[in-house]
């Protein structure tokens, strides 16, 4: 494939910095949405909060991602990418800084609800300069490393957050996201501009949704892969403590290691959709890999075998693998037009799974122990990868 004439003129270098930019923008939005989480044992020690309270608090910014995401989406297809991501990370801004200079605990519930809601605006805007911009050979990479956001988002607030609501309170931590979605809105400002989008036929942009189920079976599959990834994230820490005996520092670690592997996990599958030429085939072999790994750890695990805490750190990697070849093929196939709406509908089934499988997981280990819930979790890519639309995939453009 080659580039558009708008694509070569803004040169290679130019293309890599809206990637950093959309990259930056996505990982400070995820400081935001998945930061407070880490208040929550200052605003129970601190506070006087019970943990189910100081839980809500912490939710505030997820729920309203939740209910945003598709809004923003629709603003994305019909107004651009630069517009939303200066709008949405400068709301963001104000009320992170509400949030910061709040006074009680119903108002700062209430201003981190409308930071996360300002927020979601990221999550289909920036994967959009990234596919608007790059070329289909080019694009999986490009967007396993934009997919490294979330994560790096993450170990950014979990190094932060907690430390400064320790020493300082909770307001004063909440300077940290504030600030890393300033620094964003500076470094969108200067670099993105709207990648090129061609003129809908007859002046109207068809529905992708009733071309075929292309799209809704992608949906579908991303929900089932959910499952053992939000399965592992939740509960190998407490897996590594409780029943294997381990330090809270040392399953930290492993933790961590498994994160980062993750992380560049995404970029190799993005890489790897790029040299077969296909978004699904790789997709279909990240399920299968998944339950394999996934059914090896609970066997492993029942068995109180060493290699078991090996397979947690494989599980972590394979699992996540899937978000950026999913991501990138909604974002292809439903077009210039579609393509927010359908990330909105993307993301949202995905936060409303994952919401789901920490209290059902529990309740599987509860009653069955880890190694039952981790070979449960192996059934789910069992169901997604005969679901993976190959066939029906094109040529990518």
């Amino acid at each position: 494939m080659t580039l558009t004439a708008e694509q070569h003129d803004v040169g290679a270098v130019r293309r890599w910095s809206m990637l950093g930019a959309s990259t930056l923008a996505q990982a400070a939005a995820a400081v935001m949405m998945h930061g407070p989480a880490f208040l929550i044992p200052a605003l129970h020690d601190r506070e006087g909060m019970n943990l189910a309270q100081a839980g809500l608090v912490a939710a505030c910014p997820t729920i309203g991602v939740m209910l945003t995401l598709v809004a923003w989406g629709a603003v994305t297809d019909r107004q651009g990418e630069r517009f939303v991501l200066l709008t949405g990370l400068s709301t963001t801004v104000v009320f992170g800084l509400a949030a910061a200079l709040s006074g009680g605990i119903v108002l700062l519930a209430i201003t981190l609800f409308f930071a996360g809601a300002a927020a979601a605006s990221t999550n289909a805007a920036s994967g959009r300069v990234v596919v608007g911009w790059f070329p289909p050979e080019r694009r999986g990479l490009a967007m396993g490393i934009r997919q490294m956001a979330q994560p790096v988002g993450v170990g950014v607030a979990a190094i932060s957050i907690a430390v400064v609501a320790d020493t300082s309170g909770v307001h004063a931590a909440l300077w940290v996201p504030t600030i890393a979605c300033a620094l964003a809105v500076v470094v969108v400002a200067a670099v993105v501009i709207d990648p090129p989008r061609p003129e809908p036929r007859d002046g109207v942009a068809a529905n992708p949704y009733r071309e075929d189920s292309y799209l809704a079976r992608i949906h579908g599959v991303s929900v089932l892969l959910v499952v053992p990834q939000f399965l592992v994230w939740s509960f190998a820490l407490v897996w590594l403590v409780q029943d294997r005996g381990w330090e809270p520092a040392a399953a930290g670690g492993v933790v961590a290691i498994a994160q980062v592997a993750g992380a560049l996990g995404r970029i190799a599958a993005g890489h790897l959709s790029d040299v077969v030429g296909s978004r699904m085939r790789p997709l279909r072999w990240v399920a299968l890999a998944a339950a394999a790994t996934m059914a090896l750890l609970g066997l492993t695990a029942a068995l109180d075998l060493g290699v078991a805490v090996l397979l947690v750190v494989v599980a972590t990697l394979v699992t996540v693998a899937d978000n950026g070849l999913a991501f990138t093929a909604v974002a292809e196939r439903a077009g210039p037009f579609w393509s927010g709406r359908a990330l909105g509908v993307q993301n949202t089934a995905q936060f409303l799974t994952a919401s789901a499988v920490p209290p059902l997981a529990g309740l599987a280990v509860a009653h069955a122990g880890y190694a039952a819930a981790f070979a449960i979790g192996a059934l789910f890519p069992v169901l997604a990868a005969p679901l993976v639309p190959v066939r029906e995939e094109r040529e990518l453009s």
